[in-house]
């Protein structure tokens, strides 16, 4: 049984993830096709949320530790709304990468402070479990917001953004009446991240491999979308298959999220991310299958499902049992800027192919297929530091 504080962040994530799944699988296909702006501007723009959301994180993970994980999830909800509201009313490149910054700076104090939260209110045989349920709430909340976002998604598409705003502030609402300071220990004096990883070497290496498989989640949620829409097919596949396509994948992170982790234990929390590495290179395979011989779409989305479940409770498990109790928000902060630094390559990375003709766009996912096998590789030297 979990702490029932658990819940309250479950409920929490999964409003604040609502609201993302309208905005965050269809931000290219908007920006691009019915705002104007080319494939490389909404990559950079989107990186633009990355780099702010490097400050956020630094920030979250030091505040969090500091003065508590409430007081950070709170600000993080209202900084969110207020990113959302600026998306709602960009028509240009320059307005569409302010938005993403502000965005980007309550996402970054969101995502230490949520996790330090779980782990405070965990036993280390628990914590993986917990972060899976947390996780799984991720799951559900951008599934229910990928399927009603794509009614939304043609003349209406600005009130995807209006109702990702308002979610956030439901779930700031959420977090400061029901969510009490979780129990923890607290030193006078916090190292700083620079001294943490200039003395945690495995810490080092793990930022590494952390860094690249944030990055194939990037272009999971950015570039593929696009790729489904412009180069799938003789016309590209229609608004409501992607839709469809991109509900499946999440309900399929939800539903399989606690299955695949049971599973797994037995392989170790390393043995866990090495099979991760994997499944996002046989998921990757299969697009470039969809895109060059019409392979079904599910196909290779079934399998980045898999991946995603695989990876996303395992890395944090492992960071918060490598963290000593009184620097685990500044860890997970650590953690959660390898996020930061995936989505400021991944978008424009993925932009700048899709702006390529045929065949160079396709060479994405092979590249990809590579980097998955170079990560499975890189793994073996991770070692399991945590078991």
């Amino acid at each position: 049984m979990f702490h029932p504080q658990i819940w309250v962040l479950f409920v929490g994530r999964l409003l604040s993830q609502l609201g993302s799944g309208f905005t965050l699988f269809y931000a290219p296909i908007v920006f691009v096709n019915q705002v104007g702006l080319s494939a490389t501007q909404v990559g950079i723009g989107l990186g633009a949320t990355a780099l702010s959301g490097i400050a956020g994180r630094i920030a979250g993970g030091w505040g969090s530790d500091r003065f508590g994980r409430k007081p950070v999830l709170v600000l993080a909800a209202g900084i969110s709304a207020l990113g959302c509201a600026g998306l709602a009313g960009s028509g240009d490149f320059t307005s569409f990468a302010l938005g993403n910054l502000i965005l980007g700076l309550g996402v970054g104090l969101y995502w230490p402070a949520n996790e330090a939260a779980v782990a405070d209110l965990t036993t280390p045989a628990q914590r993986q479990g917990a972060y899976a349920l947390t996780r799984s709430a991720d799951a559900v909340g951008l599934g229910l917001g990928v399927a009603l976002g794509g009614i939304l998604v043609g003349e209406w598409f600005r009130w995807l953004f209006i109702i990702d705003g308002i979610t956030f502030a439901i779930f700031g609402a959420v977090v400061a009446v029901g969510l009490r300071e979780p129990a923890r220990k607290t030193v006078s004096h916090l190292s700083n991240m620079g001294q943490i990883l200039v003395h945690d070497k495995t810490l080092q290496f793990y930022v590494v491999i952390n860094v690249i498989f944030t990055f194939f989640l990037a272009q999971t949620n950015s570039a593929l979308p696009l790729y489904l829409k412009n180069f799938v097919g003789e016309q590209g596949l229609s608004n409501l298959r992607i839709t469809a396509f991109f509900t499946l994948f999440v309900l399929l992170t939800a539903v399989m999220q606690i299955p695949v982790i049971r599973l797994t234990r037995p392989l170790g929390l390393i043995g866990t991310l090495q099979l991760s590495a994997i499944f996002w290179g046989l998921g990757f395979m299969g697009i470039a299958g969809t895109g060059l011989f019409n392979l079904p779409a599910w196909v290779g989305l079934s399998v980045l499902a898999l991946a995603t479940v695989a990876y996303l409770p395992t890395a944090s498990t492992w960071v918060a049992q490598l963290a000593p109790p009184e620097l685990r928000g500044t860890y997970l902060a650590i953690n959660s800027l390898c996020w930061s630094l995936g989505y400021l390559l991944g978008p424009p990375v993925g932009g700048w192919f899709l702006d390529l003709p045929r065949p160079w766009a396709d060479g994405l996912w092979w590249v990809l297929v590579v980097l998955a096998t170079a990560l499975g590789v890189g793994l073996q030297r991770l070692g399991a530091t945590v078991k």
